[in-house]
């Protein structure tokens, strides 16, 4: 009886193990720009909804579904007061406030 080798015998687990490798080998190369889209969630929906609020005058309800997204935000808060919005989502945090009628909304530290 001969011995046959792994890929032979399991061919669907070689090509399993080869395209997890691969995934695996692009996550490694792709792992800054993987990193920081983390702050992207929280920093666009922050920038965005201070744009919309502030900038263009639209309601609160209409900027909120404006700047919805497919992954949730876990914190939203809109100061009106000093046109300050605080966003948390994936773990990062980002602030956008309104700076006046020339200057519109920038994200701040």
């Amino acid at each position: 009886m001969t011995r046959r080798n792994f890929v032979r015998r399991r061919p669907l687990t070689t090509l399993w193990l080869m395209v997890l490798l691969a995934l695996l080998g692009w996550i490694w190369q792709e792992r800054v720009a993987l990193w920081s889209f983390a702050d992207i969630i929280s920093a666009y929906t922050a920038k965005e909804y201070c744009s919309c609020r502030y900038v263009m005058n639209n309601p609160a309800e209409y900027c909120h579904s404006y700047v919805k997204q497919w992954l949730p935000t876990t914190y939203f808060a809109d100061d009106s007061a000093s046109k300050l919005i605080t966003v948390s989502g994936m773990g990062r945090s980002s602030r956008a406030q309104w700076l006046g009628k020339h200057q519109g909304c920038r994200l701040i530290p």
